[in-house]
């Protein structure tokens, strides 16, 4: 039969200064303690820190006793509790869940809201940490005792009626293994739908972007769409497409998601319903080596209006993932696919994380995940990747 183990539980809580933690362990370092858990955090120069000890019971009125003059001696508050537990009870739990929200502001109703729907259903609360606080707060609750898929569905009236983006993801290692993450370009990538662009060069513009909007709604085929829009740019000149090229700008955060994935080991690659002429030389500069896109059929040095080779549409999105993921050595799973219209909508579901990224609301509730915030490196914030390890490696890459 198990003995049962006689811990203390020690709460220090003061204005946070150099030497702090190593005087509190120095005070137990004379007496037969062993360390269980521990933790330790400072919020605007307030230390918080928290041990979990195993002890002898009959020391337990002298470490008391002593822990009570080491909080006098720094100026701090100790307080300790003693209780007798089973080992099994004090075992590291597995089958943790990582929920992270993601507000700007984020608003005390809504963390109420958040911690009522996890615990509506039996889950626990274990641990709270914020991952970012700029440009967008950003918060992670590790969860015991639930599902993904409860917990998913019980929070999914949170995310919409408090406006907090959220992900509902299994922990464990695969967590933070190898990654696949496939982007659309168009509203995605980049802030502008490149064929609106050239639509504007031709004259034609409110006739094509009529026409976007009622693919992107998923209300007709897109290839149809496509079709009957690129056709409207028939008798462009090719140096249109530089001109194009010249007004593309990177959504806020593109280029610091893509650097610190690909600085991590992940693998980015894009995918798009646009054309290969305009996007491939940002791509290639940004160092993505897998994308698909459409190509425009040039004659003459003008635009026909027709396009050349398999369409990228919908379909043909999801195979690109596979495809990619498979090119990779990266299972399903650990794919994330991110985009904004109904031609996404496949990828999104089939890949093992799906981000609407300030998408149509019907990308939206078959998403995994939304991002309604303008800044595409929030999508770290989802993985787990906190904003200091984004900043720290920055750092590290303009020192090297």
């Amino acid at each position: 039969m198990a003995q049962e183990t006689y811990t203390g539980l020690i709460l220090l809580s003061g204005v946070d200064t150099p030497g702090i933690t190593q005087s509190l362990f120095r005070t137990l370092s004379p007496f037969a303690v062993t360390i269980i858990d521990i933790e330790q955090v400072v919020i605007r120069e307030r230390l918080i820190l928290t041990a979990l000890i195993g002890l002898n019971k009959a020391h337990a009125s002298a470490i008391e006793e002593d822990l009570n003059a080491c909080g006098l001696a720094l100026g701090v508050d100790i307080a300790i509790s003693f209780s007798a537990i089973m080992p099994d009870s004090i075992a590291a739990k597995s089958g943790l869940i990582h929920v992270v929200a993601l507000a700007n502001p984020l608003k005390p109703d809504a963390v109420a809201a958040l911690a009522g729907a996890i615990t509506e259903h039996g889950a626990n609360i274990e641990r709270i940490h914020r991952t970012a606080s700029f440009p967008i707060t950003a918060v992670e609750f590790v969860v015991s005792g639930g599902t993904q898929s409860t917990l998913h569905t019980s929070l999914s009236a949170v995310s919409s009626h408090y406006g907090v983006d959220l992900a509902v993801q299994e922990g464990g290692l695969m967590r933070w293994a190898k990654k696949l993450v496939l982007m659309d370009v168009d509203s995605t990538l980049i802030a502008q739908e490149v064929i609106e662009l050239l639509a504007a060069k031709a004259g034609v513009a409110e006739e094509v972007i009529e026409i976007t909007a009622s693919a992107m709604r998923g209300e007709i085929d897109f290839e149809e769409s496509l079709r009957k829009r690129v056709s409207l740019l028939k008798g462009l000149p090719v140096s249109v497409l530089e001109e194009v090229r010249s007004e593309i700008t990177l959504t806020p955060g593109a280029r610091t998601l893509v650097r610190t994935l690909q600085r991590l080991g992940h693998t980015v690659a894009v995918v798009s319903g646009g054309f290969i002429e305009v996007i491939e030389p940002l791509i290639k500069e940004l160092g993505i080596e897998m994308y698909r896109a459409n190509s425009l059929e040039i004659v003459d040095g003008q635009l026909t209006g027709g396009l050349i080779g398999t369409i990228i549409d919908r379909p043909a999105k999801a195979v690109a993932l596979r495809e990619f993921a498979a090119i990779s050595g990266v299972a399903i799973e650990q794919t994330i696919a991110i985009g904004d219209g109904a031609n996404d909508l496949d990828m999104i579901t089939t890949a093992g994380l799906g981000i609407a990224f300030n998408a149509k609301p019907a990308v939206r509730a078959a998403a995994d995940s939304a991002v309604s915030a303008p800044y595409l490196d929030s999508v770290l914030y989802l993985m787990g990747i906190a904003r200091e390890d984004v900043e720290e490696a920055d750092n590290q890459s303009l020192q090297a």
